[in-house]
């Protein structure tokens, strides 16, 4: 009876613990826009040495941070690979290289968040080249799809956003972003609410008829940006990973919601 009443004393205790972090947490959120705590992990999971030659060797972003950050990224990495089924097709040859570098994609993506692992998808499909669509009766080079959680790639495609970092055409940074915008609609998370806020506000500035008219005339984003609010979001975001300095000067107030969407202030040197 006694270890009952401890059973049940405990419960209540986590419990009260559990509703006070989480008041403590909306509060600083609140005042700072941002998760009390992002990486927090217990056992830091490593990758096979091959792996990480190829991590260390190939993905700039990796590169970039210190050595702290080098282990979270890591162990991130490592969860995303375990967590998401890679799919071959017309030949694709999935090999590990490979899986690693989209995952890094995936991972620099939401290095800020805490709760950076989403459910909007849970498999990512490989075509070596562009592909058919039954459904759209076109050729794709990536594709978001969250009725069916996929994601789709042509590796030729994804392959060449990796390679060319300057021309701010990044399929893996632009179909994963479709995503988290589908998640941060969907989650009660810390980083899925700020993510989506900031997109919110992003659609609420381009509904600004002075907004609209000076990025369309800039010619700055390409014409594809035009085409919906979740398309404009996703190739704002490819300009802010691979040339932030241009995105900051020619549109400011677009680059600190996108570094405010991500909670990216300080997470690397530009």
């Amino acid at each position: 009876m006694k270890s009952f009443y401890i059973l049940k004393l405990t419960f209540y205790l986590v419990s009260f613990l559990t509703f006070l972090l989480n008041a403590v947490e909306r509060f600083f959120v609140f005042l700072f826009n941002k998760p009390i705590l992002i990486h927090t992990y217990l056992v830091k999971k490593k990758l096979p040495k091959h792996k990480k030659e190829f991590l260390e060797s190939s993905v700039l972003f990796y590169q970039k941070l210190n050595e702290k950050q080098k282990v979270y990224f890591e162990h991130r990495l490592v969860k995303f690979l375990r967590n998401y089924d890679f799919i071959e097709r017309d030949g694709f040859n999935m090999t590990p290289e490979a899986k690693v570098l989209m995952a890094s994609s995936y991972i620099k993506l939401t290095f800020g968040m805490r709760k950076y692992l989403t459910s909007t998808f849970n498999k990512i499909i490989v075509y070596p080249t562009s592909y058919y669509s039954l459904i759209t009766k076109q050729y794709h080079k990536g594709e978001f799809n969250p009725g069916l959680k996929l994601i789709i790639f042509s590796w030729e495609d994804f392959l060449l956003g990796e390679v060319v970092l300057n021309d701010n055409l990044n399929l893996g940074i632009h179909e994963f972003t479709h995503a988290l915008t589908f998640h941060g609609k969907q989650s009660k998370d810390v980083s899925a609410r700020i993510f989506y806020r900031a997109y919110l506000e992003i659609i609420k500035f381009m509904r600004n008829p002075d907004n609209s008219t000076e990025v369309i005339e800039s010619g700055y984003f390409r014409d594809y940006a035009n085409t919906n609010a979740l398309e404009f979001v996703s190739v704002i975001m490819e300009h802010f990973f691979e040339t932030p300095e241009d995105l900051k000067q020619k549109f400011p107030k677009l680059y600190f919601k996108i570094e405010r969407m991500l909670n990216y202030k300080k997470i690397i040197k530009r």
